[in-house]
């Protein structure tokens, strides 16, 4: 009797030891939920009040991929640089609007017409024409020549699509990159896309074609102080041969060329696009001339 008792005691002992072990492994073999950003940043993403022609051009610019690869926080005061009609200001500003910050950088125009007079006035009717999803979106106004984007060490991201290539053809590149290291804060974060040039490009030759040797590009950013974090593939395309009669403009959204070669420029896509993520290193702090 007494071995009998002991037998039953051993075996229930065990059924509890694999059972409490059963219910402690379970939760490793479910999958991690998304973070509640990750959820707003999908939400957003899928937004109706996104313009149709925009929400079809994802397929091309992976926003969602790109923004997660900078480390974008619904926390963040972030400045975008020449958001031109608004093609990431439809996410980025809904996005911030409850906890973070959007400022659109927009250039001062010199005249009232002109690419710069559309740009801002494009961008400011959007953001008036819905003010749920835009009302705490901010503005401020560059020269182009003599940039300030706001005080300095005050924002915690600067982005910027697809603007370095009129820079460069302005030549006021390195004064932009400066104005970025100074309204960042220590340890903020510069994300760049723009059209990537075939490797070995010559710079004076290509420069008015809208594509960029990478490197030139990682040179202005480190010549601003920055320090290059990583770099992506995400917008990537190995069909852009980069040679084309009216440069990047031929491909589209643009299609430069019209109804020529249409489908066959259809067909390769959205230019080949560096994605660069830099920080302003942690010690650096840009010090106002009443600080000592």
């Amino acid at each position: 009797m007494k071995t009998s008792r002991l037998l039953l005691m051993g075996i229930c002992s065990a059924l509890a030891l694999a059972s409490s072990a059963s219910t402690f492994a379970a939760p490793a073999a479910k999958a991690a939920p998304a973070s509640s950003a990750d959820a707003k940043l999908d939400t957003v993403i899928a937004g109706k009040w996104r313009d149709a022609k925009n929400t079809a051009r994802d397929k091309y610019r992976h926003p969602k991929q790109t923004l997660e690869f900078f480390g974008l926080k619904p926390t963040m005061t972030l400045i975008e640089i020449t958001p031109g009609g608004g093609w990431y200001s439809e996410i980025l500003a809904p996005y911030l609007k409850d906890s973070g910050t959007y400022i659109a950088a927009v250039v001062k125009p010199k005249k009232k017409e002109g690419e710069d007079a559309q740009d801002m006035d494009a961008i400011h009717k959007k953001f008036a024409g819905d003010a749920t999803e835009y009302g705490n979106a901010k503005f401020v106004e560059y020269d182009g020549k003599a940039p300030n984007l706001g005080p300095d060490n005050s924002a915690d991201m600067v982005v910027t699509f697809r603007n370095v290539h009129n820079w460069v053809m302005a030549d006021t590149a390195p004064l932009m990159f400066k104005a970025f290291y100074s309204v960042l804060k220590p340890g903020g974060v510069l994300g760049i896309t723009d059209h990537r040039a075939a490797k070995g490009a010559d710079l004076e030759k290509i420069k008015k074609t809208g594509y960029l040797p990478e490197d030139f590009v990682i040179k202005l950013a480190t010549d601003a102080g920055f320090k290059l974090v990583a770099k992506s593939e995400i917008n990537a395309n190995p069909k852009d041969t980069k040679d084309y009669p009216e440069g990047v403009w031929t491909l589209p959204p643009t299609f430069e060329l019209k109804d020529k070669d249409h489908d066959k420029y259809a067909a390769i896509g959205e230019s080949d696009r560096m994605t660069l993520k830099f920080v302003k290193p942690a010690g650096d702090k840009v010090f106002k001339s009443s600080e000592k």
